[in-house]
């Protein structure tokens, strides 16, 4: 194997050896270069930076054969520190150990794949300077529970290391011998047939599309509790959604979404998980109709966090409003009335 370096990536050669004719071009590669991780090897095949000859190499699947020369252009690695960003943050509380910001509806919470920017941790960044606490880790400093890109409401971050231990401590109890609370308002599709309940049921990854979750058999233990606040009625004068209040006893990924979707009544405006219930809208009236096709995003809010101050063990509440897109969803809703 050779290197050499071009345009900011290093050019590496691998000589397919006799032995190794007709493998897979990604099973040579991982055989030769150990210290790029498999994940690793098929971005770069997929991206186009492995060739053979002036042809890339498109497939981890390719053959390769004897003689071949294989040439890798890998890229120089990136920071994965991420910057301050100059990001609004509607800040509803801070002081010298922890911040609460109300997230707005499509703000990523920390860099992953697709988002190495534009995130809240880069926000808080830029807000907090060099104060967040760093046991999240450098993509993760102050963060101690997330909300999905498309759910707004409350968050809290540490901005020490004492307060992150304290919270994530809180968080893992989620209330069962502390005054922790996370409460959500949630906008779902027809109404429970019990004004609250339980949903206890185990979520994991879906099998079948990874980047969903589902309630599976074995999973990890998943706990939501919800009560009715509200109904609302279709044209025919026949209930067709509901407001619910949901409080979490565990805090699985995407776990509203999944266990309201398991019995039955998905989040409005939930692509991932009530695509299903697109035809529901037929039975909204016109307000409620053009309120849903605008809102782009899951009708969920978190508007509840209760918490022990880290520092002081006084209990800190605060309440978050119905944001606008959901404000002027419910008020729709209730027009049909």
């Amino acid at each position: 194997m050779q290197g050499s370096s071009t345009n900011g990536a290093e050019r590496r050669k691998v000589t397919v050896e006799g032995s190794e004719g007709s493998a897979r071009i990604d099973r040579v590669l991982a055989a030769h270069l150990a210290d790029l991780s498999r994940s690793r090897l098929k971005a770069l095949i997929l991206a186009g930076s492995v060739s053979i000859g002036a042809a890339p190499i498109r497939d981890p699947a390719y053959h390769v054969s004897r003689g071949d020369t294989i040439i890798i252009d890998v890229p120089e690695a990136a920071d994965p520190t991420p910057q301050g960003e100059d990001i609004a943050l509607d800040v509803v509380y801070e002081d010298d150990d922890i911040i609460v910001i109300d997230k707005p509806a499509g703000l990523v919470v920390h860099p992953a794949a697709g988002h190495a920017t534009g995130t809240l941790v880069n926000a808080l960044i830029a807000h907090c300077g060099d104060s967040l606490s760093g046991i999240g880790g450098v993509k993760r400093p102050g963060i101690v529970h997330r909300l999905d890109k498309d759910t707004s409401g409350l968050m809290v971050a540490a901005k020490n290391d004492r307060a992150h231990q304290s919270l994530t401590a809180q968080f893992a109890d989620h209330g069962r011998t502390g005054e922790m609370r996370r409460g959500y308002l949630a906008f779902a599709w027809g109404v429970p047939n019990r004004p609250r309940g339980t949903i206890d049921a185990p979520i994991d990854r879906n099998p079948h599309t990874p980047q969903k979750m589902t309630v599976y058999v074995g999973g990890r233990k998943a706990v939501t509790h919800y009560e009715v606040r509200e109904t609302f009625n279709g044209q025919d004068g026949k209930p067709v959604a509901s407001m619910l209040a949901c409080r979490l006893e565990t805090g699985r990924t995407h776990q509203i979404r999944v266990h309201l979707t398991h019995i039955g009544h998905p989040l409005m405006g939930d692509a991932a998980y009530g695509p299903h219930f697109k035809s529901k809208a037929n039975q909204l009236g016109p307000q409620g109709r053009s309120a849903l096709a605008v809102l782009n995003r899951q009708a969920l809010h978190a508007y509840l966090l209760v918490l022990e101050h880290p520092r002081t063990g006084d209990v800190l509440r605060w309440e978050s409003p119905l944001p606008e897109d959901l404000l002027l969803l419910k008020e729709a809703l209730e027009a049909a009335l």
